[in-house]
Parts: C-alpha cells; structure tokens; sequence
C-alpha cells in the first residue's frame, strides 16, 4: 500500500501527530522503545521536547537517540533509564552512572515483559506503513519489540515508509496500535566502526579452520565477530540463524556461501531477530522471504537453537581468565555492554548434534599494554560464561580448546594463545594459584605464527583424512595418550627399549626443546567424535651443523597406509627452510617398514651398522623422491 494510501485505511482517531500521541503519557508511566536501528527516532524526540512529562522509567536494549539527551541533567531528572544492553553511545553514561543496567538473557527478556515482572504501560515502536490486510511490520527490530507492544497498555507506532518490510513472525496488526505517527526518516545506522587490521585477520584465519561447509552460524554482539565474516567467503552452504545481522553478512550472501541448504531446522531461511548496519542491509532484507525474522524468546531459546546440526556460536569477550571464566558485560566495575545473547548460544551451540561455540578476542587491550587472557578476571568483572559452558577461545595467536579438560590444561592452551610478552607472567601467576605444577615451563614467548604454514591435510586411501600440524605444549597430555595407546613392539622400534613410563617431566622436555627450527615435532591428528586424536609423531632434532636426526612414529591400525613417508617428506621440506641439508636416523633392523621408507625416500642413502641390531642412515636432501601427495 502507497504511503498515501495507507492513511485513508486506518480509524482517523489512530492517526495523529507526534506530539498528539506523546501527550498520552502520563507520569510515573514505564515506557519501552524499540530496539537498536528500529527505535522510532522522531517519537523520542517529541517524547523529551514534551516538558510536562515527568518521572518517567524507560526499559530499552540497544539504544541511540537517547545518547543525545543524557548529559543534560534536567533530561535525566524526568527520566530514568534502564538498558538491557548497554550500546556504544550510551557507554560514557553508564561509566558515570546515568543509566541503570539490566544484566538478562536475551532469550528470558520477553518473558519479563508478559510475566508483568517489568511492567509497561507505553510502547513506542517504529513499523512499516500497512498493507492492504491491516498488518504492519516491525521490520528490523522483532527481538523484544513483539513482546514490548503485546505487554503494553498503549501502543504508539511511527510509520516509517523507510522501514524495511520483513518476514517472519514481525507483522502486527493495526488493531494491535492504538495510535499511528506519519512520519518518514532515515533509520538509525549501527555497527561501522572497526578497522580490518592484522589481528582481525588472523583471529578470522583460525576460526576459518574451524568452521567447516555446511555449518549454521550465529554471530554475536560486537565489532570483531562482523569483521571475522569475510574470512568465511571461502565456504560453501553455510546457514544462518543468529540473533543479529549486519552489513558483514552480504558479501557472503552475494557470494552464496550462505544458502542455507545444509540446515536442519527451517532449512533455506536466515533466522534472526534483529537487523543493525547501513542502509545496504536494510534494503537486502526488505521483503526479502530468505530471512524469517522472530522475537528473541524463539531465536535464543538454547531448545529452538539446538535443532540445528553442527551450529557453531562465535562471540567475543573482555577477557578470559586462564581456567576459562568469560566477562562480557563489565570493565572491572563499569558496565560496557551487555550479556545479550552469547550464554543462549553457547548453550544451545553446545546441545546442537556437531555443534559448539568460539569465543574470539584480540589477545591484548589498550594499545598492548594489558592482556585480555588474564590469570583472574578483574575486580568488579562479571561472569558471564562460566568456565563449564566454555569450547574454543580464538586470539590471533591460536586456537585454546578447553571443552572436557582439567584446569592444568586449560592454563597452558590459554597461556600459548596469549600474547607473546604475557604468557610467562600467566604461568607464574598458575603457579602460584596452585593450577600447575610447579616445574612447569612457560610457552614459547616467540610470535609462532608461521607454523600456519606447517599444516597440512593427507586423506588416506581409506578416505580418513589426517591432519598435520606442529606440536605445541598444550598437547602434553594428548601425546602421553597417544604413547600410552601404542602397543609394546611399536614402543620398542621408537625408543629402542621397552619404555612403559611416558611422565608429565618426560614430555615437557620433549616440547620445550622444540624451538620449531633446530627441533620441530609434527602431529598427525584423526577425528574422534567431537575431537581430534593423536595417531603418529614425526619429530627432527638438529645433531650437528646442517645435520638433523629424524624418527616417527606411527599408531598401529594406520599403519601402512604412506603416514610416515608423508611425515617425512613434511619434516624434510622444514629443515630446508632452516638451512639443513641432510637426516640421520637410527633404527633397529626388525624394522623392516621403516627402513623401507627411508630407502625409498633417499635411493642413495649411506648405510653404517651399530653393534648387532641398529643401522644407521644418512640420507642428503638432494637424493630425495619426489612424491605428488605431497
């Protein structure tokens, strides 16, 4: 319906001017607005130029306008405001106390409003003029706003031809408002800020190695997940079902890596709440029947977000302290934002068949000066994801998965994502909260992100496919397993003697000698269930100038199948990158598979005896195979 027309539709009496509805508000009256980039701009206005309205209580989540109005102190005399999520306009305000926080769920907000536990007797709402069957569309603000004007007494809509008109369960119709304010604006425009740099890019390579084809995604609050996005434009088939979508989403969308295909809950629909971004966006999902916009009670809801398969959250935190406590909402005592919807995800990511959660954060705040992986969370600082509820931590110094692991490896995978220049300070301080043992070595302070180029994927003629990837300390336990795993005769070939004792000191030293140059030790790693499992070792050492001795070892059931060739034709591509020339290797004459691949790797290898049951080998780089699985 025109804009023109749409008037001659409604009751006269509904249809009147800002200031003609504003003057229904009463004082003392508790009067909720539209969230974010759907507020009804020109309604605040009146509402506050309107000087006879007084002790009024405002409940909003995201809010802008009222950004304007905050340092006025006669502004803040007759209104009290109350943020379920405090926005950045708003964050100087709530620094110095001006504003009231609500710390909820957003899937448990709705719920207040009906339950009456927050009551409201106004609602000002912004929607799209009605068409031809009465209905209205919330547009890009569903989230609470649904729920708002149903648990409202008085219902003040501004009809915005420039509201998006969306799908979903938005549509509310006219016989639901009681009064109408014609007025057109442009919408509030949310979420341009943050620089793509460095750090985003990195932090975006690491989650792009955990995100898989197919997978459904939510992103949450905040400048960094939105960055992140591009680096998923090498996907195919991902789906979408989030509380909040932005600008960040249409390259992927112009692409079609989000189809929406894969999924198994409301498959080739974008599930979401909330709209935020420029007018790009708002225009994409305008009467758009690929997005179904709900309330933020069905999109958060852990139950309703769990049907999706292999839903993978990624949110971002403050800090998160090394036995993996995430803060969200607070610096220290000052309320920053809000908890908004990471808890909801990260539980129903974690009920989800293949699902699970990443919480993504620049390793350091202020210019570098303090870490955000820190050994507790700062005085005042609230928890809003517990220790128990947290999968991956993503720095743009690794990936730290800490689901089902003790507090000890939760200190070292932490410790080696943070910063180079905190993480001995982090183990200092885990030793001395009694979290580790006391002989422990800090991780390597160097900046290790070249051993990006040290992974590798090998699919097996069996279609297994194994992943290669240096070793770190965090895989101290992981590799006691894996030996402890291995049978006697394979034990024997490795180590020469029949080790049956692989101590916490022993692999240690292992790793700490590994400087990733001089000694480099290369994992293969299969998939089990929700993780990935150690099956071979592959490991160089530097034995003299330009010489290093290589040895592997390969799990029982994967033997056979070119692991170990594979391993060392990895192991011998690193040692040239570090100026060697040459391998040495031991090896007992029982081990007639090993000494098979040595031979056929290097054709001209030297050969020497040592006593009656070792050979030795010396094999030059340049007499090396080359293989094509390589």
């Amino acid at each position: 319906m025109s804009s023109d027309k749409w008037i001659n539709y409604c009751d006269d009496k509904k249809v009147v001017s800002a200031e003609s509805a504003i003057s229904q508000i009463k004082g003392g009256d508790r009067v909720f607005i539209g969230t974010g980039c759907g507020e009804p701009q020109h309604l605040i206005q009146a509402m506050v130029n309107d000087e006879s309205i007084q002790d009024i209580t405002i409940y909003q989540m995201l809010s802008s306008t009222l950004a304007q109005f905050v340092e006025d102190d006669s502004f803040l005399k007759r209104f009290s405001i109350k943020l379920f999520f405090i926005s950045r306009p708003l964050r100087q305000a709530a620094f110095d106390g001006k504003i009231d926080y609500i710390p909820a769920y957003l899937s448990q907000i709705p719920e207040l409003f009906k339950s009456q536990r927050i009551g409201l007797d106004v609602a000002l709402i912004q929607v799209s003029p009605p068409d031809e069957f009465g209905y209205c569309s919330l547009g890009v603000s569903v989230d609470i706003t649904r729920a708002g004007l149903e648990s409202a007494k008085l219902v003040i809509a501004q009809v915005n031809p420039r509201m998006p008109k969306t799908w979903g369960d938005s549509f509310v119709h006219t016989d639901d408002i009681d009064f109408f304010v014609p007025h057109e604006e442009s919408l509030v425009e949310g979420l341009s800020g943050m620089q793509d740099n460095e750090v985003s890019r990195r932090i975006g390579h690491f989650i792009s190695q955990l995100v898989s084809d197919g997978a459904t995604l939510q992103i949450g609050f905040g400048q960094l997940p939105y960055v992140i996005l591009k680096y998923l434009d090498g996907k195919k088939d991902l789906g979408i079902h989030t509380q909040l979508i932005t600008d960040g989403f249409l390259p992927l969308f112009e692409k079609n890596v989000i189809t929406n295909k894969k999924k198994t809950f409301l498959p080739g629909r974008v599930v979401a709440s909330l709209c935020m971004g420029s007018e790009n966006i708002y225009r994409y999902v305008d009467n758009n029947p690929m997005f179904y916009f709900c309330s933020s009670d069905f999109v958060n809801d852990p139950t309703e977000i769990a049907r999706n398969d292999n839903l993978i959250s990624i949110s971002s935190a403050l800090e998160v302290d090394i036995t993996g406590q995430v803060c969200t909402d607070s610096v220290g005592y000052l309320f920053y934002s809000g908890i908004g919807d990471q808890v909801d995800f990260i539980r129903g990511s974690a009920m989800s068949k293949g699902g699970f959660s990443i919480i993504a954060l620049p390793s350091t705040a202020q210019n570098g000066t303090v870490s955000r992986i820190v050994s507790h969370l700062s005085e005042g600082a609230g928890v809003a994801t517990t220790r128990g509820d947290v999968n991956f931590v993503v720095t743009e110094y690794g990936i730290a998965e800490l689901q089902g692991k003790g507090i000890y490896q939760r200190v070292i995978e932490l410790a080696q994502i943070a910063h180079p220049k905190f993480r001995d300070s982090l183990i200092k301080e885990a030793k001395k909260h009694r979290y580790i043992f006391g002989d422990q070595l800090p991780p390597s302070s160097d900046d290790l992100i070249f051993l990006e180029n040290y992974k590798s994927v090998l699919e097996l003629k069996n279609r297994r496919i194994v992943e290669f990837r240096p070793m770190l300390p965090s895989d101290e336990f992981s590799s006691r397993n894996f030996y402890y795993s291995l049978q006697e005769k394979t034990i024997f070939y490795r180590f020469f003697y029949k080790k049956k004792i692989f101590s916490h000191k022993m692999m240690q030293k292992q790793w700490s000698t590994v400087d990733y140059r001089r000694n480099m030790s290369i994992l293969g790693l299969v998939q089990k269930g929700g993780h990935k499992e150690i099956m071979a070792i592959g490991t160089y050492a530097e034995v003299e100038e330009h010489i290093a001795e290589v040895a592997f070892v390969v799990r029982e059931d994967l033997q056979g199948f070119g692991i170990a060739s594979y391993l060392l034709g990895v192991l011998e591509e690193i040692a040239k990158e570090n100026n060697y020339t040459k391998f040495t290797a031991s090896v007992l004459r029982g081990n007639v598979a090993m000494i098979h691949i040595f031979k056929k790797q290097y054709p001209s290898l030297e050969t020497s005896f040592v006593g009656g049951s070792e050979i030795e080998f010396i094999m030059d780089f340049t007499d090396a195979s080359k293989h094509e699985d390589r």
